[in-house]
């Protein structure tokens, strides 16, 4: 059967990969076996995809992106250019701790950006915003903006990736999808 996805010339495939119809894999990246990645996602160039990771339905990776063993992204997630994962909390080389990955989960529409850090064992909630450079070391809450080392919430985010400013009732509205959000006890959702 022929395959349904791209993957260039210079990209390893490992046996026992599950890939979704649609997908590109490009220059230099590396699947490794027991992986899953869904439809139509974008891996970029130099891209390490370890066993058992798994992606959902199109999720984009930015170039020199290493996805590490304990690592789940839901749908529509993105990762920026050399942004971090990391599966042991107290890694060391001559101590082999393979069956002590933490799981690191990210939620639908969640975006990472270039260079930041996501240590081990953390969700990453949907629709958050990870800034470029912060270091992730604890949960982060749907729709969330997070900044600096160590990252910091600083705001809020919509769905269409706009910060959103919220009146004296707690409402805000996306100033490209005018879709409306509320801010109730620390937490944001959005209005149908």
């Amino acid at each position: 059967m022929e395959k349904e996805y791209f993957a260039h010339e210079t990209a390893v495939i490992d046996d026992g990969c599950n890939i979704g119809k649609g997908t590109k894999i490009w220059h230099f990246s590396h699947i490794m076996n027991r992986c899953t990645i869904g439809e139509n996602c974008n891996i970029g160039q130099n891209v390490v995809v370890s066993p058992d990771v798994v992606l959902g339905r199109n999720v984009k990776v930015q170039n020199n992106v290493s996805i590490y063993t304990g690592v789940t992204c839901e749908e529509d997630v993105f990762l920026g250019p050399s942004m971090v994962f990391t599966n042991i909390i107290n890694p060391r080389s001559h101590i082999i701790r393979k069956e002590q990955y933490a799981r690191t989960l990210v939620r639908k529409g969640a975006s990472i950006g270039a260079n930041a850090t996501i240590v081990c064992g953390n969700e990453i909630g949907e629709y958050a915003f990870i800034g470029a450079g912060a270091v992730v070391t604890k949960n982060v809450m749907p729709y969330a903006l997070i900044m600096g080392n160590p990252g910091r919430h600083v705001g809020w985010m919509s769905e269409y990736g706009h910060r959103l400013e919220f009146d004296d009732n707690g409402m805000a509205a996306c100033p490209e999808s005018h879709e409306k959000y509320q801010l109730k006890d620390g937490k944001v959702s959005k209005q149908e």
